[in-house]
């Protein structure tokens, strides 16, 4: 498949039209470009040498201004990511990715739990959200967490430029719930909620994707307070007053240890069957209202889902999904998370999520917002490609155009930050394609 920089011009057309003024709509392809390009680094100055600009002021001012709203422009990205993977059978994925930084001006930095590195380190924390159909992902949202020290500092805020209305004590999950509302608001498409355990372990977080009507599978922490399924609320002996469980809560690993563990394919990946074991049972969460020695009342009936991986390694998940649903199907939904993983990888190994080098909020968040644009577009090639070809398969690198690469089985949860990418000419050639699924 040929692709010409007037195919991303006609591509573009709608975001520039949400731009409105002339000068933004010069700039907003070119910054584009940048980030397209061969450059290793995607910063100002490397993508002004790229474009063979004078200077990198323009671009920068285009990036960092706070004098434009980008709000519609993640309204048209919402509408582009709808129209290429969304539907009944996608899913949308809640996940955080963080970036390394030096020094403590740049907006949000904190020395917090850092996932590229695997450990914690001096970082920013974005709250993402990517829609995911057929194992294609296209991020949607990418917001910064700010961390109490920055919310308790007015000052250092802004310096920074943070708006006033976002200078608040805001839990990731909240910031994940506030840009699920956006998502639904714009009409995008999906049929289940995916998150891991830094969110599923909250039961604000999980009440309020239920409030929503929507359906989840989250992950959490091996130590969550469960009831069998058979629990009964009896009257309370002494001065009680209140209705009390007739069973204690137990550890969700505890209530799976003596369950009947699976093996279950749940994905063919390019090198085999990805297998592990699983169990499930159907229980209360122990998160309602504490009712003696910090233990809760019962919570929502719903799946308790085990995932015995072959290193050893024990996993655990709650999901709403329906009491007939299969093991399989179980095991299936709470493993499509892996694409999120792919998606955070490509917009920092290729796209430069985390190259941006300015200090302010609307600099950040405007830079990633342009990654994902970018990242938008190259999966509308890789399913345009498919579809010229009719197959799954890549179009032909002898046609002139970048290929897309197959994605490993899975992507590791920690990337190794000492692992550089070989010098290639175009970030396009390594975008995952899809996977058969056996699920």
């Amino acid at each position: 498949m040929g692709c010409t920089m007037s195919d991303l011009d006609s591509w573009l057309e709608p975001f520039l039209a949400a731009l409105g003024h002339k000068k933004r709509r010069l700039w907003a392809p070119l910054y584009l470009r940048g980030l397209l390009g061969p450059s290793e680094r995607k910063s100002l100055q490397p993508m002004a040498a790229c474009l063979g600009l004078s200077g990198h002021d323009q671009l920068q001012h285009f990036i960092a201004s706070p004098a434009w709203d980008d709000a519609p422009l993640w309204r048209v990205l919402a509408g582009q990511a709808d129209r290429l993977v969304g539907g009944a059978k996608s899913a949308l994925v809640i996940d955080d990715t963080a970036l390394p930084k030096k020094g403590t001006l740049s907006v949000g930095v904190e020395r917090q739990y850092c996932c590229q590195l695997g450990k914690r380190a001096n970082c920013q924390a974005l709250v993402s959200l990517t829609l995911a159909g057929r194992e294609v992902p296209v991020p949607v949202g990418l917001r910064l967490f700010l961390p109490e020290k920055w919310v308790g500092d007015p000052e250092r805020c802004a310096a920074a430029g943070v708006p006033e209305a976002e200078v608040v004590a805001r839990s990731k999950g909240e910031i994940a719930l506030a840009e699920l509302d956006r998502l639904l608001a714009a009409r995008v498409r999906f049929g289940m909620v995916l998150a891991d355990a830094g969110y599923g372990a909250s039961a604000a977080f999980r009440a309020g994707l239920s409030e929503r009507g929507l359906t989840w599978a989250v992950g959490i922490p091996r130590n969550q307070k469960v009831y069998g399924a058979d629990v009964q609320l009896v009257p309370p002996g002494g001065r009680k007053r209140r209705p009390v469980p007739d069973q204690e809560p137990k550890d969700a690993e505890a209530v799976l240890a003596n369950q009947p563990w699976r093996r279950v394919t749940w994905r063919q990946g390019t090198k085999g069957p990805l297998v592990a074991r699983f169990a499930a049972t159907r229980i209360r969460v122990g998160d309602g209202a504490v009712w003696a020695n910090n233990r809760h009342l019962l919570g929502d009936e719903v799946w308790l889902v085990g995932e015995w991986r072959s290193s050893g390694e024990r996993k655990y998940y709650l999901s709403n999904l329906p009491p007939r649903t299969s093991l399989r199907a179980l095991a299936a939904a709470i493993k499509a998370r892996w694409v999120c993983e792919q998606a955070h990888q490509q917009l920092k190994q290729e796209l430069g999520l985390g190259h941006f080098e300015g200090r302010s909020w609307t600099g950040l968040h405007r830079h990633a917002l342009m990654t994902c644009i970018a990242f938008a577009w190259l999966q509308h090639l890789r399913l345009a490609g498919h579809r010229s070809t009719g197959s799954g398969k890549n179009a032909g690198s002898g046609s002139g155009t970048a290929t897309i690469a197959e994605p490993p089985g899975r992507a590791p949860r920690h990337h190794d930050a000492a692992v550089r990418r070989p010098r290639r000419p175009d970030p396009m050639s390594t975008l995952p394609t899809q996977a058969q699924a056996t699920a």
